[in-house]
């Protein structure tokens, strides 16, 4: 039987409305300190209607920060913060899952006052967003081995104050060139040790954060994101197919809520990994945002493909009620992005819902 966006799916403990997932998206709105904001409260409860809410990324530790402006989860204060954000979404009868995101060697000096540590000493490609803008990436350093399980402790650290602070689960970011992306990669990890070389050294780091947080918050409350072949900020894959069909056989043991893939790899390796994966998959088809009807055909294809929920990134962004408009066959509204980052609430919160004609 084909599914249809609208149809409801059990994730976990959860039962969600409709298979339609608000994708993590970079907003750069938080205070100083890591906190998320009464805005930040409006923002996602806007958008409550999705079937499920994954935030923006929030750095797990300070040396795990990317961006300026981003949120955390490693304080008592941040987990506070994060309360009325939580209160807000299920007020509006929405469920929340929190993205863990490491940026590992995609950070500056300038943003944390720390050095960015990564897999190997090799930095990324372009520049990274610091305090006064675009800087060159600079060198990280490389983790001793004795280090690397405290970084992927991490993850299940934040995992825990983020169910405190009323997310209903989290979703480790193992995608874009991000710290596991990192240690997956076969470029930005040289390692010698059992965390570099062959495949099964390379998944070991993903799958260690994963264990970590399932045992901290209970698998059905942990998923993870990957971008199978994805050359962000510089990482290369050898061996995608093997690579990723080796991960996903290692983390199907741990019995996670779901995998989000991103559609960074051909159809053919992606549909291999669906058929590979025995549990829920959510599927980002990654395209730009466009007219309605390739979002919604392209989100049908792969329904029919095989996987359970469709996240929606930058369609998100500017159409809150995305939901309803996909059901009714509203106009997608376009996002403005010269305000994207440029933080505050125009371009954040200025974005109404569909008025249909009386």
């Amino acid at each position: 039987m084909n599914q249809s966006l609208f149809d409801s799916h059990r994730l976990g403990d959860l039962v969600l409305p409709n298979r339609v997932v608000m994708a993590p998206m970079t907003r750069v709105r938080a205070a100083s300190g890591g906190l998320a904001t009464p805005s930040m409260a409006t923002y996602y409860a806007q958008r409550a209607t999705a079937g499920l809410i994954v935030s923006e990324g929030v750095q797990p530790s300070l040396v795990g920060q990317s961006n300026p402006g981003t949120p955390g989860l490693y304080t008592d204060e941040q987990v506070a913060s994060w309360r009325p954000v939580t209160a807000a979404v299920h007020a509006n009868g929405g469920r929340i899952f929190a993205q863990i995101m490491h940026g590992g060697r995609v950070s500056h000096p300038d943003t944390t006052g720390l050095r960015p540590v990564g897999p190997s000493a090799v930095a990324a490609v372009g520049d990274v967003f610091t305090p006064s803008g675009p800087q060159p990436a600079p060198m990280p350093r490389a983790l001793e081995t004795a280090e690397v399980p405290e970084h992927a402790a991490s993850y299940a650290a934040a995992a825990r104050r983020a169910v405190d602070a009323g997310f209903d689960g989290v979703e480790i970011h193992g995608a874009n060139g991000y710290l596991i992306s990192q240690f997956l990669s076969s470029n930005a990890n040289l390692r010698t040790d059992r965390y570099g070389g062959s495949l099964a050294n390379r998944v070991r780091f993903a799958v260690e954060a994963v264990a970590a947080t399932v045992d901290a918050v209970g698998a059905a409350r942990t998923g993870i994101r990957l971008s199978p072949g994805g050359t962000f900020w510089g990482v290369e894959e050898q061996e995608v197919p093997e690579l990723y069909a080796l991960l996903l056989a290692e983390l199907a043991r741990l019995e996670p809520a779901y995998v989000h893939l991103e559609g960074t790899a051909d159809e053919e390796v992606l549909v291999a990994l669906r058929r590979a994966w025995p549990g829920t998959l959510i599927m980002n088809p990654s395209l730009p945002l466009s007219a309605k009807q390739v979002e919604r055909a392209d989100a049908d294809r792969w329904l029919g493909l095989g996987a359970e929920l469709i996240s929606f990134g930058r369609a998100y962004l500017s159409n809150p009620d995305l939901v309803e408009r996909l059901r009714t066959g509203a106009p997608i509204a376009p996002a403005d992005e010269a305000t994207y980052f440029q933080g505050g609430d125009t371009g954040y919160l200025t974005y109404a819902a569909f008025q249909h004609a009386a």
